[in-house]
């Protein structure tokens, strides 16, 4: 193998592995958007069923 595919291979590993990083980065923040969200959505979900409560008890 001549010296510049040996360097190429090299680049392209790396930035292989600078894709798999930054993918795992918002990998990450989306897990936590996610998580925000479900809990949010919970909160709402709590709130509009003690609405509904309140209707049946009128």
């Amino acid at each position: 193998m001549s010296l510049e595919l040996f360097s190429q291979l090299e680049q392209k590993v790396t930035s292989a592995v600078e894709t798999l990083e930054l993918m795992k980065l918002e990998n990450d923040e989306l897990r936590s958007e996610n998580a925000r969200l479900k809990q949010e959505h919970e909160e709402w979900e709590n709130r509009l069923k003690g609405l509904l409560g309140k209707f049946h008890e009128a």
